[in-house]
């Protein structure tokens, strides 16, 4: 089995070396996806910041577009995860053993995990519970510096080991 994958891993890897239009495309979508879902969560996140101290009209209208989000956000996140196992796929040597690449998939474990938080505040919000905003409140902080700091260990990535 090791053998195989390994064999895999190289054909993959000589195949993106040799393919200038291929590497365009998987990077393109690797950032695309970035900006989809980084760019669609940190939209609702300043948004649910400036909700937080509005009338429950505004709360509520904020909740609901919050719902309308999550699929945007999960689908950037999808094709940032498709094509960043291709770039890993691509240069495996490098990526097993690089800091920043740990450091930047440890981020993105707890973006996922500040995810499920942000969606069991917005759940408890909905539910008007009295801590309810204030929790999504801290998981939409705790969203836009991840997401920040997750686009920076990738712009670090190419440049630091």
């Amino acid at each position: 089995m090791h053998g195989f994958v390994t064999n895999i891993l190289e054909t993959w890897a000589s195949f993106y070396a040799n393919q200038s239009g291929v590497r365009t495309i998987i990077g393109f979508l690797h950032v695309a996806g970035l900006l989809t879902g980084g760019g669609c969560a940190l939209a609702a996140d300043r948004m649910t910041l400036i909700a937080r101290r509005q009338e429950t009209s505004v709360r509520i209208t904020q909740l609901q577009a919050l719902k309308n989000t999550h699929r945007m956000v999960v689908v950037g996140l999808v094709v940032t995860v498709v094509s960043g196992l291709l770039l890993f796929g691509a240069d495996t040597d490098t990526f097993l053993y690089s800091k920043i690449f740990w450091v930047k998939m440890g981020l993105m474990v707890l973006l996922l995990i500040n995810g499920f938080m942000l969606m069991r505040a917005e759940s408890s919000a909905e539910r008007g519970e009295a801590r309810g905003w204030a929790r999504l409140t801290g998981t939409s902080v705790a969203s836009i510096v991840l997401w920040f700091l997750t686009t920076l260990a990738g712009a670090a990535l190419p440049n630091i080991s």
